[in-house]
């Protein structure tokens, strides 16, 4: 049991997220989880708490592609919570078209890389004191096909979604390498892990020009409670509790993409990620 597990989720008004969200409560455990907003946090919240017969679970509202909203959002996690024994960074969308933040960042870049860059980091000093505790952050096979231009980093010279998706899926996985060499001997370990192609509100988007395909391929997706199973074992299972630094496909050991495994590229992106975040 996990009953004495604070345990925050991002993402979590539907898919993987909620479905995460709902099996930890189940277990036991204190369940934070992060929604856009209230409209689509507040059904989120209570149908999560009904469904595990919990009622330790709570909401906290950020738009995460704004900076200044991750801030105020731990700033109201550390008013009601001393530790934080696991941090899921399952947030995550693309976008057909490019649009930028009011941080003047790329959208899929800003919300996928960023706002989990931030979040952890904002929040490492209560997983310390927590530890043994665990950031596990959702990234996706398309890691394998990123690339990351510091020339172009946000792709103001050619836009591509498939592109600025698999580059932030990339920053992930770089993100987890360089975060589990800094957190050596802190008793904070990191994961990242591809959850399975998931039958989720990501892909129900009218912009999206592959809609038709992705109807047809969506029979074929597994269930947000089947890939939620896979982040809930990396979350608390013991056997994972040494395990850090490391990529997953579901919940089985793979390796990572070259790129992703390239530790000066990881440092030279976290160096980046700081100056745009202003840590």
């Amino acid at each position: 049991m996990i009953g004495d597990k604070t345990i925050l989720v991002t993402g979590a008004s539907s898919g993987i997220g909620k479905a995460a969200a709902q099996h930890l409560a189940k277990l036991g455990a204190r369940v934070v989880i992060v929604c856009r907003n209230e409209q689509r946090g507040e059904p989120a919240l209570r149908d999560i708490r009904r469904r595990s017969e919990n009622s330790s679970v709570e909401l906290l509202t950020a738009d995460l592609g704004s900076q200044e909203q991750v801030r105020k959002l731990v700033r109201k996690f550390l008013q009601s919570h001393d530790r934080l024994d696991v941090l899921i960074n399952n947030a995550g969308l693309y976008l057909s078209k490019r649009t930028v933040t009011d941080d003047g960042i790329e959208t899929t870049f800003a919300v996928n890389h960023l706002a989990p860059f931030l979040l952890t980091n904002l929040l490492l000093d209560t997983l310390k004191v927590s530890s043994p505790s665990r950031v596990i952050t959702v990234s996706s096979e398309a890691h394998r096909r990123g690339t990351i231009d510091f020339e172009d980093l946000c792709m103001e010279r050619r836009y591509n979604w498939i592109d600025a998706y698999a580059r932030s899926k990339l920053a992930n996985v770089l993100f987890t390498h360089e975060l589990a060499r800094r957190l050596e001997g802190t008793g904070v370990t990191t994961l990242a892990l591809h959850p399975g192609v998931v039958a989720t509100r990501i892909w129900n988007r009218n912009n999206n020009p592959l809609n038709y395909l992705l109807r047809i391929f969506k029979l074929f997706y597994i269930s947000p409670r089947k890939s939620a199973e896979s982040i809930v074992r990396l979350a608390t299972a013991p056997e994972f509790a040494a395990v850090t630094g490391k990529y997953f496909n579901r919940d089985r050991e793979v390796r990572s993409s070259r790129a992703s495994c390239d530790m000066e590229l990881a440092r030279r992106l976290w160096d980046v990620s700081e100056e745009m975040t202003g840590l």
